[in-house]
């Protein structure tokens, strides 16, 4: 049983997509959970079927998302009681969707036979947002995910309740579905539900800094952020581009593998840094080389994720320059205050301590550190916007007199662009 992908015609202008990762207990990425919603323009179109709306977002949204997805990794979709009955989930991939139950969806009989046609035709089932509601049981009985709202249960005191989050697994009692722990915000509680058997992890937890008592930034690493910053110049000539590429026999290396991919569609096998930076052109090897940097500051499954994560925020503020020129603020600003604001993550340092050696606008230093202004707002946007907090964004983007529709459609541009550039870069990246 299969029904088309209902898309239209211009996808990336027509919904919006945000992708939220989940970790399994080795903090490799297992898969993202896919949050989507129409695009402002399209949310005040007249549209007489409701279904098929929500379809189309659905539809159009998981296909922008799977293009940035490694083969094996899951993608968790919500989907609403009326698609579960309409069987709209014979739409996508059984080896890759994974059919959220909403909480407020109902477990009549129906859509309990829905359900199990989909399990014995090879999807997998995960129940949303569970906080211990006996009413949702018979969904948990034949689901193969529990989502476990660890926020929900634990309240903003977090960890200091961990007796509630004890209790409600102890009266859930034994269950074959794999424990998906959300919302978990720190680390403290990582290891709380790591405890409790969960194998599954999503929240802000991974992008909270891990500190490491006594580790200085390395010569080594300041050379990196530096050279970052210092590829933003546009006074930076090619002629020092080349050089510093060709003294890293790490990077001349990987530079070689990237053009040389098929997906660069080179004819002739390319054995020269110049010959590449000439193929290639300034911008190009500048945004490939930044991304190589930014893998080697954090060469783990985690750090991958968050290396993606600082240059889809890069890109995403530099494209909101271009839709407000009131801003003034230059758009490499705006860049760098993006690809930037993960270092304490990635390097396990607090961020004051990374900043001290590395030039940096004040403004964007007080940013990054969690001064509230019109950088920090900044930084606020994008942390609403991966979270699908719409009522945050929106709020932010009105103080900044930016239209909403614009900046869906500048956040779904920077996935994209980064999908394209890390696909390669990160590929070339790794060793053989």
């Amino acid at each position: 049983m299969s029904q088309q992908l209902p898309t239209g015609d211009s996808t990336s202008e027509s919904v919006f997509v945000a992708r939220q990762p989940v970790f399994d207990d080795h903090q490799d990425i297992w898969g993202y959970e896919l949050l989507f919603r129409a695009s402002a323009e399209a949310r005040g179109a007249q549209i007489s079927d409701a279904d098929m709306a929500t379809a189309k977002v659905i539809a159009d949204g998981f296909i922008l998302a799977a293009g940035g997805m490694k083969s094996g990794q899951r993608a968790l979709i919500n989907f609403p009681q009326s698609l579960i009955l309409d069987q709209f989930a014979f739409a996508l991939p059984s080896d890759v969707a994974v059919i959220e139950i909403l909480e407020d969806v109902k477990p009549e009989p129906e859509v309990i036979e829905a359900l199990q046609t989909l399990k014995e035709s090879g999807y997998s089932l995960a129940m949303d947002d569970f906080m211990g509601e006996p009413e949702l049981m018979p969904f948990v009985e034949m689901a193969d995910i529990l989502k476990v709202d660890i926020l929900g249960i634990l309240g903003p005191e977090g960890i200091a309740n961990a007796d509630k989050l004890r209790k409600v697994m102890a009266d859930l009692g034994s269950t074959k579905c794999r424990l998906l722990a959300e919302k978990v915000e720190d680390n403290d509680v990582f290891g709380l539900c790591k405890e409790l058997g969960f194998t599954l992890f999503q929240g802000y937890f991974f992008a909270k800094p891990e500190i490491i008592p006594g580790k200085k930034i390395s010569t080594g690493e300041v050379t990196k952020i530096q050279l970052l910053k210092e590829l933003g110049n546009p006074d930076f000539e090619v002629g020092k581009l080349s050089r510093v590429i060709q003294a890293d026999l790490s990077l001349s290396y990987r530079l070689f593998r990237y053009i040389n991919s098929a997906g660069m569609g080179v004819r002739h096998e390319v054995e020269s840094v110049q010959r590449a930076l000439t193929l290639l052109g300034q911008r190009q090897i500048t945004q490939w080389l930044r991304v190589v940097i930014m893998s080697d500051l954090a060469p783990s499954k985690k750090g991958e994720e968050m290396a993606f994560m600082s240059v889809q925020r890069a890109r995403f503020l530099e494209l909101l320059h271009s839709a407000a020129g009131q801003m003034n603020i230059p758009h490499e600003t705006l860049f760098l205050l993006g690809l930037f604001s993960m270092l304490d993550a990635l390097l396990g340092m607090p961020m004051d301590e990374i900043l001290q050696n590395i030039p940096l606008d004040e403004e964007v230093k007080k940013a990054l550190m969690g001064d509230e202004s019109r950088y920090g707002a900044l930084l606020g946007l994008v942390g609403a916007y991966e979270r699908a907090d719409w009522d945050s964004a929106k709020a932010i983007l009105e103080q900044f007199n930016l239209q909403p529709e614009k900046a869906d459609k500048n956040y779904v541009e920077a996935m994209t662009w980064t999908q394209d550039i890390l696909g390669g870069a990160q590929e070339a990246a790794q060793p053989q």
